[in-house]
């Protein structure tokens, strides 16, 4: 399959790699690009001959969050077309999170919003020690919703709280401190690492791998289609309130939304 805003190859040892690859736009994410990685998490799924996956950002970034055109979209569109557009989103997550083949996130640059969220659904995520993070929406006075099952599962509710809702942008040791990293290290010695995690899914049995990643993901905090249609129905009502529209008009025009205290 061709694809245009991501790139999936593999090697003879069947390691994958997905690679976000908008790099000029720091691999923000776009409607198109939602689809893609959904279409690829489906087809890494089903390829026996895949033992495990990279997943990571070409260029200077992870991944900086929502693509603006996407979000001047959202503040466009009606109450229904903003839901279906976030289902999109909480259905790729999805796919990725119960992928059966171990999921290794290599992380560089900026990592927001969604890109955190799809660092929540790796197995396990090496990141630069200058990489930045932050889960940036209420800045818009919007709610970090459809990932927020994901990144309460790798935080855990008492770490989640220290940063789901301040904005504030945290650096690499913070996320390691808070379980969205598994390890830091310095940009070049990031790919040295990257195969330390790679190397030991390739001698354990592919079908004993996928079962026990589906063992610990049904004795985890669970991941249901109610509660993913929660937070499509909260995001929804969070889009249709003034602080939105305001933090969305600020957004669009770059300037300060009217809460920020001078």
């Amino acid at each position: 399959m061709t694809y245009e805003t991501i790139s999936l190859s593999a090697d003879p040892r069947g390691v994958a790699t997905l690679t976000l690859n908008r790099p000029d736009k720091h691999n923000s994410m776009s409607a198109l690009m939602i689809g893609e990685l959904t279409a690829a998490a489906n087809d890494l799924a089903a390829d026996a001959s895949v033992r495990a996956v990279v997943l990571t950002g070409a260029g200077k970034s992870f991944c900086a969050g929502g693509d603006l055109g996407w979000m001047r979209d959202q503040f466009e569109a009606d109450r229904a077309t903003r839901m279906a557009e976030a289902r999109k989103l909480a259905m790729m997550l999805k796919a990725l999170n119960e992928l059966p083949k171990p999921l290794i996130g290599r992380v560089q640059g900026q990592a927001f919003g969604g890109g955190i969220g799809m660092m929540s659904v790796c197995d396990s995520v090496v990141a630069v020690d200058s990489a930045k993070f932050g889960l940036t929406e209420v800045r818009l006075g919007l709610i970090p919703a459809t990932i927020s099952p994901y990144v309460l599962a790798r935080m855990g509710e008492g770490k989640a709280r220290r940063v789901f809702m301040s904005a504030r942008i945290f650096g690499a040791q913070e996320a390691r401190e808070l379980d969205l990293a598994s390890s830091i290290v310095s940009p070049d010695a990031l790919d040295d690492a990257v195969e330390r995690e790679v190397t030991p899914y390739l001698a354990a049995a592919p079908a004993a791998v996928a079962a026990s990643k589906a063992l610990a993901r049904s004795l985890g905090p669970a991941i249901t289609d109610e509660i993913i249609e929660d937070t499509i129905r909260r995001l929804a009502d969070t889009w249709e309130t003034p602080e939105a529209r305001e933090g969305i008009s600020a957004f669009l025009e770059k300037r300060k939304p009217d809460w920020v205290a001078t």
